[in-house]
């Protein structure tokens, strides 16, 4: 078989920043352990694959080792080349995925989507994870992932974590880990989002993970609409608004590559 890859930047507003996504558009659908394969050989964070379904798109979700349940830059991306590359021209577009129905719309020069919150509750101070995270947070909660919370920007700037180690002890929870902190100079709060034990050490710019940091400070800032800024090496912004019992996130994307693949 043959088909389509874009490579696209998302939550970036031009290449080499945000997140890159790998997207393979479908007409029929190869089996899993395929598009695991071909989400390896591509070995970015996430390759997304989607596929009409009568109205909307099937939309699947590989990390360089797993399929997972949510992907925030990988849907941006999918939306992205659909309304900019294969002539999509309704007003927005729905994904049926593991995590129920995602809908991306245009607004502006961003796309917006709307997931579901993951609200944090508080977690009991995980020794072993703070050490080897590098540093000791002062708060720590938990979704599906951990999330720490520090006093400072700075202090998530200057995380180190020891990889192979976070990995053996997240491997269990079967969690990534946010890492957060107020912003400054217009920036409501920033992050970063490590998951070793998913085969990404560290994810350039992670939506999902805004499902739970945004109602976390939304209720710590007491403001609904917040600026957020992903402090990895990339670095990626995200204009999120905490909508209840879910969150919206903005964003732009870059084209980097369009390829075909045989598998």
């Amino acid at each position: 078989m043959k088909a389509v890859l874009y490579q696209v930047d998302a939550f970036a507003d031009r290449v080499f920043e945000g997140n890159p996504a790998a997207i393979v558009p479908l007409e029929n659908w190869p089996a899993a352990d395929v598009m695991q394969a071909i989400a390896a050989e591509n070995n970015l964070a996430e390759t997304a694959f989607f596929a009409p379904e009568g109205e909307s798109y099937r939309l699947r979700w590989f990390t360089p080792t797993v399929e997972v349940d949510l992907c925030g830059h990988a849907t941006l991306a999918s939306a992205h080349v659909l309304f900019n590359h294969l002539g999509y021209s309704k007003p927005e577009i729905r994904f049926e995925t593991r995590s129920g129905t995602l809908v991306v719309a245009r607004e502006g020069d961003r796309l917006v989507m709307d997931f579901p919150a993951a609200k944090p509750t508080p977690y009991p101070m995980p020794e072993a994870i703070a050490e080897a995270l590098g540093a000791k947070p002062l708060v720590w909660a938990k979704t599906s992932n951990l999330m720490a919370v520090f006093d400072k920007a700075e202090d998530v700037v200057a995380l180190k974590p020891d990889f192979p180690a976070l990995a053996r002890l997240l491997a269990p929870l079967n969690a990534g880990l946010i890492a957060t902190a107020p912003g400054e100079d217009g920036i409501d709060f920033v992050s970063r989002f490590f998951a070793p034990s998913h085969g990404i050490d560290e994810d350039p710019v992670t939506g999902s993970a805004h499902c739970t940091s945004v109602p976390y400070w939304s209720k710590k800032l007491g403001k609904k609409d917040l600026v957020a800024r992903q402090v990895s090496k990339r670095g990626g912004t995200l204009w999120c608004t905490d909508a209840g019992e879910r969150v919206i996130l903005r964003g732009r994307c870059a084209d980097y590559m369009k390829a075909e693949i045989a598998f």
